[in-house]
């Protein structure tokens, strides 16, 4: 059989059986785990590197901050938790909900002020307990999303 008597439907077969870890010329970059692996692996070596040599920790997190935005790596990341079964797509919309990084974000905000005035124990404390309610309000999202 000539391939201009197959017709149309064989070139999306054909596409379909194409192997989806490939890195085809059609996809990005960013998309590619052969790049983005990589990227994480050294970003993960570098940081500990950081912590091993006492670097300022605001400087490594800025670095991996900046780099994560740049390259697009903290989406890639979502993805790959989205493709657990189940729970894996319901964990990256409780991550990406507004509420939990306004939640979050109040509390380093309110840390700040609280270690300045030397109040450091009761830092640690409240903050055990909004890390608690976080993973309860995830946990409780998921099970609720499952039942």
């Amino acid at each position: 059989m000539h391939d201009a008597d197959r017709g149309p439907e064989a070139d999306d077969y054909q596409l379909a059986e194409q192997d989806p870890l490939s890195s085809s010329p059609a996809t990005p970059w960013w998309r590619n785990w052969k790049v983005m692996l990589p990227l994480w692996l050294l970003m993960l070596v570098l940081v500990w590197l950081g912590m091993h040599f006492q670097v300022d920790h605001r400087i490594i997190a800025g670095s991996v901050f900046v780099v994560g935005l740049v390259s697009n790596a903290f989406a890639w990341l979502l993805g790959v938790i989205a493709l657990v079964p189940l729970v894996g797509p319901l964990v990256v919309k409780i991550l990406s909900i507004g509420f939990i990084w306004l939640l979050n974000a109040l509390g380093y905000l309110v840390s700040i002020v609280a270690i300045r005035r030397g109040y450091s124990r009761d830092v640690l404390t409240y903050r055990g307990l909004t890390l608690a309610l976080l993973v309860g309000i995830v946990i409780g999202y998921v099970l609720g999303k499952l039942i």
